[in-house]
């Protein structure tokens, strides 16, 4: 893909393979995305994000450019903190350049999108020195994206069972998840609350430890680190590759990646999986909550939530994903978000359940018995777990006795 700073001003945004419309760069830093008239027109389009739907079910269209960063769906697409520094870095491209950055990166985002240099011809990368970080040559890029922060590659699942880096990072339908250079046993933490989060009967994508070691192809920098990477199947990719769109929770409010924490409530995400999803997804969210408080899992963020589009209008809420107890590294950690007026992680209460169904404007009286049923599982799930084995004693101490803790104080309770 060859692009030139100075002459790059448009992205054309791809959605199932139409082109849906264009980010366009103006003057004075700033960028602005406008829908393809055809897409305005047609009835039956897909669905890009629910942040652009009206009250009335029409189309909302945007309405004013955003200076200096994409528009907030846009931005939600790249990584964030150290994965986005590393791919910057390779890519030569400077990580606050998120237009650029999205040039490169464009063609494996998340979900059904595709973004491209706009009429422009396939090539070399090449920046000028405004854009360009002159500590990597561009031929070194990996041209995926994915959210977050944790170093982490598109793979591809070989014939033979094991683990590929595709040389250019696209194509893959496995996320490989390196270690923590702070935490310890991150990817085993996480492996262990995926098997008890399915063992309680909650819906998580297929996973399992690999050797670094036994991964190919991985940039030599990530080759050396030690231990095991948590491989999880990509469920915004079909058989075959296909692709499946998806948002998150960020992206659906319309708000930058540096708002995860806040401005949103998990009462609202409740309330849009109401409107959008029903019964289903919703007491399925209900469930995913109380299971982080039980673990102890304060980074259940606006991006920690998905929706995926199947059959490309519909949403349904996607498998849950990230789920750790980082209670166990951090022992003052809180809830990502406000859950009925208390972030605290020791207990669920009944008073703070009818307050969640107050402000979602849910019914109340199906929610208890969801928590108390989580909150049995749970328990009953960890005492058999075997995976719990794979974890550092005190993580494992710490993650039992946080489990037990919170499920005793949800029996104590008994909603008035």
């Amino acid at each position: 893909m060859k692009f030139d700073p100075k002459t790059l001003n448009a992205l054309s945004v791809k959605l199932h393979n139409r082109r849906i419309g264009v980010i366009n760069r103006l003057g004075g830093d700033q960028y602005y995305f406008s829908f393809e008239q055809d897409y305005i027109d047609d009835p039956n389009r897909p669905v890009l994000s629910l942040s652009f739907k009206g009250q009335r079910g029409g189309l909302v269209l945007p309405r004013r450019p955003i200076t200096a960063r994409l528009p907030p769906f846009f931005s939600n697409l790249l990584p964030e903190g150290h994965l986005r520094e590393y791919l910057a870095a390779r890519a030569g491209v400077k990580p606050q350049r998120e237009f650029f950055l999205l040039a490169v990166l464009g063609a494996d985002l998340p979900g059904a999108l595709i973004v491209t240099p706009h009429d422009q011809q396939e090539g070399g990368l090449h920046h000028d020195s405004e854009d360009r970080n002159d500590d990597r040559e561009p031929d070194a890029a990996l041209r995926f994206s994915l959210a977050g922060v944790q170093l982490k590659f598109s793979a591809v699942m070989e014939a033979a069972g094991g683990l590929s880096i595709p040389a250019d990072g696209m194509g893959g339908s496995w996320i490989v998840k390196l270690p923590s250079a702070r935490f310890p046993a991150v990817p085993e933490n996480e492996y262990a609350m995926l098997a008890l989060a399915r063992a309680v009967g909650i819906d998580v994508p297929p996973n399992h430890l690999v050797y670094i070691s036994d991964i190919r192809g991985l940039p030599p920098d990530a080759g050396r680190m030690e231990g095991q990477a948590l491989a999880v199947q990509r469920f915004d990719r079909g058989p075959g590759g296909g692709l499946i769109h998806m948002e998150d929770f960020a992206q659906v409010f319309g708000l930058f990646p540096d708002d995860k924490y806040d401005r949103r409530s998990y009462a609202n995400v409740a309330a849009v999986l109401w409107a959008e999803t029903g019964e289903d997804g919703t007491y399925e969210f209900v469930q995913r909550v109380v299971f982080s408080v039980l673990i102890g899992n304060g980074d259940m963020h606006l991006k920690n939530w998905s929706l995926l589009y199947p059959n490309g209008r519909t949403p349904l809420l996607s498998p849950a994903y990230d789920l750790v107890s980082t209670l166990s590294y951090i022992p003052s950690d809180r809830l990502a978000l406000n859950f009925g007026g208390s972030r605290s992680l020791s207990e669920v209460t009944p008073d703070q359940v009818r307050r969640f169904a107050d402000t979602a404007r849910l019914p109340v009286s199906p929610l208890w018995p969801i928590v108390a049923e989580t909150a049995e599982r749970t328990a009953t799930a960890w005492e058999h777990l075997e995976e719990k084995d794979l974890l550092p004693h005190d993580i494992r101490m710490a993650v039992g006795e946080q489990i037990l803790a919170v499920a005793a104080a949800i029996r104590s309770h008994r909603p008035r």
